[in-house]
């Protein structure tokens, strides 16, 4: 169990900046989820760490250990990929023995290690099978497993779920969630779903054009974003452009909103769940547009002015008055003013 640090680390491709003056540190035993857009330099991060991409500038110490230009097998690292990167040719033991039968340990050793990594997963009853003779989901365990069993100081998920289906996309997350805490492994996750950032993570890390916007735990990211930006990526929010004015925040086409606690304020922010459905004089008049049933969820847009606006609320019994709206209906909203978020950026 190691920690990791990474100091002004820069990558550079010609003209193009991938990842600019990026600091981090993930403490022993953490799971850290870089989170970001495509493109905005997270794959780059995570394979600067393993060792196979050589940053421009900056350094990688892993529990202090400076090992920025040191190769990839010195370091101590396992790499799950998000393609798996089985051998097609080998059975599930033999995939999981592979980087021991690199590192030359005896074979009965590895046989008996690599059978424990797949009791670890729940897989060791496949052993002798082949990748092709798997689900997506055993194969990802499979993947799993042969990082695991090297003992690695870092572990490192690129995308580890992005090519499952939702149902077992749960399923592996909470597997992969339960083994990193159990093992104490200090892991670095790449990943663009907000969810499993958000349930997975001790901290996340927001990228977006090579830099971090905001860092913290995934608490702070969601309630309390640093930006506009991060405010409308972490979660879901209604982003409502403007400014302070008269003592109240006014949105382009006048609308009057709570919240004047940031004289500069240029953006609005209001999670949708944080937001109540009331009649018109009980709050700010609007009209309801469109009503979408999730389930134990329902969605409500709602027009302020010519905005759109976004509520989410548990889906009403028959007998509540929420139940009997309809789209063209009059209705208000009210919130708390210490929900909503005013920002400058």
């Amino acid at each position: 169990m190691k920690s990791l640090e990474l100091v002004n680390i820069r990558k550079e491709y010609g003209d193009a900046v991938a990842v600019d003056d990026m600091n981090m540190t993930i403490r022993k035993g953490e799971l850290v989820s870089l989170l970001g857009p495509s493109g905005c330099g997270k794959t780059t991060t995570l394979r600067m760490v393993a060792g196979f991409v050589a940053p421009s500038a900056g350094s990688v110490l892993i529990d202090g250990r400076d090992v920025t230009h040191r190769p990839p097998y010195e370091r101590n690292t396992a790499l799950v990929f998000q393609s798996y990167a089985l051998f097609p040719h080998m059975s599930v033991a033999q995939n999981v023995a592979f980087g021991l039968e690199m590192r030359r340990m005896p074979r009965a050793e590895r046989e008996a290690k690599s059978l424990e990594a797949l009791r670890r997963v729940r897989l060791d009853h496949l052993a002798e099978r082949y990748p092709r003779q798997l689900s997506g989901g055993q194969q990802q365990r499979v993947a799993l497993a042969r990082g695991l069993v090297l003992n690695p100081d870092v572990f490192l998920l690129d995308e580890p779920l992005s090519n499952l289906d939702a149902k077992l996309r749960a399923e592996v997350r909470s597997e992969i969630r339960g083994l990193q805490q159990a093992l104490e492994l200090t892991t670095l996750m790449v990943t663009h779903d907000q969810e499993e950032a958000l349930t997975m993570s001790d901290g996340l890390v927001l990228m977006a054009g090579g830099r971090v916007r905001q860092s913290g735990s995934a608490q702070d990211l969601y309630e309390r974003p640093a930006d506009a930006f991060v405010a409308d990526f972490v979660g879901r929010s209604n982003v409502l452009e403007g400014r302070v004015e008269g003592g109240s925040f006014r949105m382009k086409d006048g609308t009057a909103l709570p919240g004047t606690a940031v004289p500069t304020a240029r953006y609005y922010t209001l999670r949708p769940e944080k937001i109540a459905l009331t009649s018109p004089d009980q709050g700010v008049p609007g009209t309801l547009r469109e009503v979408l049933y999730l389930g134990a969820q329902t969605e409500y847009t709602v027009l302020l002015g010519t905005t759109p606006v976004t509520v989410i609320r548990a889906t009403p019994g028959p007998d509540d008055t929420l139940a009997r709206l309809r789209p063209g209906d009059p209705v208000g909203l009210r919130w708390n003013s210490a929900d909503a978020r005013l920002l400058d950026s």
